[in-house]
């Protein structure tokens, strides 16, 4: 199944000053955390306008979620700007993102670079992160998959997940690094372990198939049903897989059908040409021939070319009125997007 490539992911948070911090941005930021941001407005506001630079930061925040204030991405630019120009990490970061996303300001790749370089410079995680997404795809600066890799590195080493995730891909694929799947586990590992679906899919992947690890289909079901229950589709059609087999997992054909579904419902071809032989054989489910045709006619046209030549055999075996029945439901299946066919 295809690896799959994190795209870039933005957050934003809350964020108090160092230790000395004046009465009223506590007063505000206390406020804040009740969501109260009527009254942190009222502190901050007047800070702001004295050049602090953390209450700069958190009227941007409000302004770019429309806490207390209408919505308004120009006005969190304007206040992130001006944080930023006294050195603040977090406002350069979120500039970037700005910059990067044409919100309240014109899309600016090298703009977006330029902000992003100065937060990175000083440590900050997702700046770090989204600076190597931009080394990697050639976005305001020249394509470099070991600058890529660097800036990663910093950011998986704080923590950042999907820098973990994506650090993972380069060795997996030997892209800035040489090609080293046991690395590419570690990395894998140390995401999949915060929860983010696609390293568990990935990690799922590398067991199964002995990659990096000894194979080992209990631990790859394991990674798998994680990524699956989150929806990532290829991780459900996987976990149909071995349900169907008995690999990792005593042979269960209604929890085969089950994980099928879920992926066939998101368009994944294979499932829905294995959901086609399912109803065909009557395994986990009631045989029918109607929706054995139906389920090859909907894979046949995502291109999977063995389900093309099952639709023609089971056809043979029906009456062109069952035929024209499943040729009903496959048209309505694809008009539902595949959901509760």
């Amino acid at each position: 199944m295809k690896r799959i490539l994190i795209a870039l992911c933005l957050t934003t948070l809350l964020v108090s000053p160092g230790v000395c911090l004046a009465a009223d941005f506590q007063k505000g930021l206390d406020a804040a955390r009740k969501g109260d941001f009527v009254t942190a407005l009222k502190e901050w506001a007047p800070l702001a306008e004295q050049r602090d630079a953390d209450a700069q930061f958190n009227l941007g925040l409000m302004y770019e979620n429309g806490r207390g204030v209408p919505q308004d991405y120009k006005t969190a630019v304007k206040w992130w700007t001006l944080a930023a120009e006294q050195g603040h990490a977090g406002a350069q970061s979120n500039l970037g993102v700005m910059y990067d996303k044409g919100q309240g300001v014109p899309q600016d790749d090298k703009t977006a670079v330029k902000w992003y370089t100065l937060a990175a410079e000083q440590g900050h995680a997702s700046a770090q992160f989204n600076l190597g997404l931009r080394y990697r795809k050639g976005e305001g600066v020249p394509q470099d998959d070991k600058a890529a890799v660097k800036w990663y590195t910093l950011a998986a080493e704080q923590g950042h997940a999907k820098a973990q995730f994506n650090l993972g891909l380069r060795y997996y694929n030997g892209e800035g690094v040489p090609q080293d799947d046991k690395t590419a586990v570690k990395w894998y590992t140390l995401a999949a372990e915060q929860g983010l679906a696609e390293a568990q899919f990935n990690l799922g992947l590398m067991y199964r198939n002995g990659d990096g690890v000894p194979q080992d289909d209990k631990t790859a079901l394991k990674w798998y049903t994680l990524a699956a229950e989150q929806g990532i589709a290829e991780a459900q059609y996987n976990l149909g897989v071995m349900y169907d087999s008995g690999d990792g997992v005593p042979q269960d054909d209604k929890t085969a059908v089950k994980w099928y579904t879920l992926a066939a419902e998101q368009g994944i071809a294979e499932a829905q040409g294995n959901l086609g032989v399912m109803y065909a054989k009557g395994e986990g489910v009631i045989q029918d021939n109607v929706y054995a045709h139906m389920w090859w006619n909907i894979a046949a046209s995502s291109g999977d070319e063995g389900a093309s030549k099952n639709r023609g055999i089971v056809a043979e075996m029906m009456t062109p009125s069952q035929i024209a029945e499943a040729q009903t439901l496959a048209r309505e299946c694809v008009k539902k997007n595949y959901k509760g066919c």
